[in-house]
Parts: C-alpha cells; structure tokens; sequence
C-alpha cells in the first residue's frame, strides 16, 4: 500500500494510478487520510464499491436483514423458487377469465 500526498499525486498522477493496480494508495492532507486510490477490474466491481458506500443501500440492507432477525423475511429458497420461470408464467385467460 502506497501513502501519497494531494500534492505527489496531483503532480504524478497517471503514476499512481498506476500504483494503485498493485494494491490501494492512500491520499493524504496534512498527513491525514482523505481518499483511497484502487483499482478496478471491471464495471460489476465498480457497482458494488458504490453500493457499498450508498447510505441508501445500507439502509435498504439493514432494514430488510431486521425483518429476517425478526421472522418475517423471506427464506432463501422461497425466494428463489418465487422467481422460477414457470411458476412465474401468466395465467391463462379464458373467456376473460383467469385459469
């Protein structure tokens, strides 16, 4: 892991983008950490860095991990099973009427 300051990397910066292929650097004020330079491999990586900084996301995923602590969530299983193409399929509608 690599420490630099707001001004090494404003002056280098294509370096330490470079750097951070190898692991993070640390971007520094005063000596303090602001920022974290990383690298991604790919789009999917980068959707899950921002959700898992969006206070709305976590707050979505707390609320829904308190409905399972508390019995009311949906097993795993079902869930999936909710999902299955088949099940899922539209009625048929005979005479204006559902089957």
């Amino acid at each position: 892991m690599k420490i630099a300051s707001i001004a090494e990397i404003k002056s280098r910066f294509s370096a330490f983008l470079k750097a951070s292929e190898q692991g993070p650097v640390v971007v520094t004020r005063n000596g303090k950490p602001v920022a974290v330079l990383l690298s991604l491999e790919d789009e999917d990586e980068l959707d899950r860095l921002v959700l898992a900084y969006s206070p709305r996301f976590r707050s979505i995923l707390e609320a829904a991990r308190e409905q399972l602590r508390s019995g009311s969530g949906i097993p795993h299983e079902a869930f999936w099973q909710d999902l299955d193409p088949e099940k899922t399929a539209r009625p048929e509608v005979v005479r204006g009427k559902r089957r």
